[in-house]
Formats: structure tokens, C-alpha cells, sequence
């Protein structure tokens, strides 16, 4: 069974990953509708930004968050001149690099989904004197609602398994920065299979059901607008 030492990791991790996904749904969404909308001949530089982290190895990106977090780097540097400390190894430094790490997740479908509202929702609406914002928050946000679901569960999911970023920039400190993927790789380097069989299998189920979740209903979404 999961013990004490496993349920704190596994309370970080869904700490984690609620926060990693509140954010980025509340910054990801005006950045989705922004490349969704814009016509700038050079938006596929900041498509290939935001989709970097899916190619980028995770240590690498790992790496070069904790010389920008840490008390040499431009961020914590400023940071400990401020009076604060440096976000290597904290809480914080794991929400930074969960947040960017899991950002193409919840970018790219918000994308594809209001990219697929088309233009003629929010001309009639506009033909209604319906302003810039109420077309987004009225139209464009109701019409996209499946690609919300789809990047909130994707984006938490992600979270959820991350390894090589979170173990760069947060450590293994108990309680605070080990995450339930850095605790399964210390039972297994302490050949406590037992332990790591019932960390594993946990994760695997609750990726499981949710991808089962997120695949039933855009199923039943697409069967809906037939």
C-alpha cells in the first residue's frame, strides 16, 4: 500500500498539477486566441516556441531553468538581491517549469479550437454590436468549450508523470519538491518494487481514465454537431 512518505509526494504532485493547470488556462487561453486570430507573417516562430518543450529533452530544459532560477542566474540572482531567495529548488521553481513545460498541451488545442470556430460566429455577432470582448467571452470561449476540457485534462495529466524538469529544478526534497515520478525512481533505486508497482499503477489508472474521459466526450461532442 501507499505509504505516509507516498501519499505527501502524490499531495505535491496533484498540487502541482492543479495549480500548473490553473495557470496556464488562465494564460494560455488570450495567447491561444491570439495565434488562433493573428495574421503576422512570423507566427510560426512563436508556434515552434510554444511547441518546443514536445521535442526538447526534459534535463536539457531542466537545466537551463535552474541557471536562470538559481542564485547565479538572472532571475534568482535578482531575486536574492531583492531580499527573497533564489526559486531553485522550491515550490515555485516547480510550478515555473511545470508551467512551461505543459504549455503546448494547453496552447495548441485551445488553438485548434477557436482556429475551428471560423470567422461567421463572430461576424454576426459583430453585425449585433456585440464588442471585441463580448464576441470573445460570449462566442468564441462557449464555442471552444470542448478544446478547454480537452487542454485542462491534457495539461494535468502531463503534470502529473513530469520527471526530468522537476527533479532539475526542484530536487528531492520531501514534502515539498518530490513528485510522485521522482518517488517511484527512489523505490526502484532502493528495490522497493512493491512500493513502486503501487505508485505506478495509480498513475497509470488516473492517466487512463482521464484520457478515456477526454476521448468519450469529444466523441459524443462531434456526434452532437452531426
Amino acid at each position: 500500500m501507499f505509504s505516509q512518505p507516498d501519499l505527501i509526494a502524490l499531495g505535491v504532485t496533484l498540487k502541482l498539477a492543479f495549480i500548473t493547470t490553473l495557470i496556464l488556462l488562465v494564460l494560455g487561453t488570450p495567447f491561444a486566441w491570439w495565434l488562433a486570430r493573428t495574421q503576422w507573417r512570423f507566427k510560426y516562430l512563436i508556434e515552434a516556441v510554444v511547441a518546443l518543450p514536445l521535442v526538447l529533452p526534459p534535463t536539457v530544459l531542466g537545466f537551463y531553468l535552474l541557471v536562470t532560477l538559481g542564485p547565479n542566474g538572472p532571475v534568482g540572482g535578482l531575486m536574492e538581491a531583492m531580499g527573497g531567495r533564489s526559486l531553485a529548488f522550491t515550490f515555485t521553481g516547480l510550478v515555473i517549469g511545470s508551467v512551461i513545460y505543459s504549455m503546448p498541451f494547453v496552447v495548441q488545442p485551445l488553438q485548434n479550437a477557436f482556429s475551428a470556430i471560423g470567422q461567421r460566429p463572430l461576424e454576426v455577432a459583430a453585425t449585433l454590436r456585440a464588442s471585441p470582448m463580448d464576441r470573445f467571452f460570449s462566442v468564441a470561449i462557449p464555442l471552444a468549450r470542448q478544446g478547454f476540457f480537452t487542454a485542462a485534462v491534457l495539461g494535468f495529466a502531463h503534470t502529473l508523470g513530469e520527471f526530468g524538469v522537476v527533479l532539475m529544478i526542484g530536487g528531492n526534497i520531501p514534502g515539498e519538491t518530490q513528485v510522485v515520478s521522482i518517488a517511484i525512481y527512489d523505490h526502484v533505486e532502493s528495490l522497493e518494487y512493491v512500493h513502486a508497482h503501487w505508485l505506478s499503477g495509480g498513475l497509470l489508472l488516473m492517466s487512463f481514465l482521464m484520457l478515456i474521459v477526454v476521448y468519450a466526450l469529444n466523441r459524443r461532442f462531434r456526434v452532437v454537431h452531426l
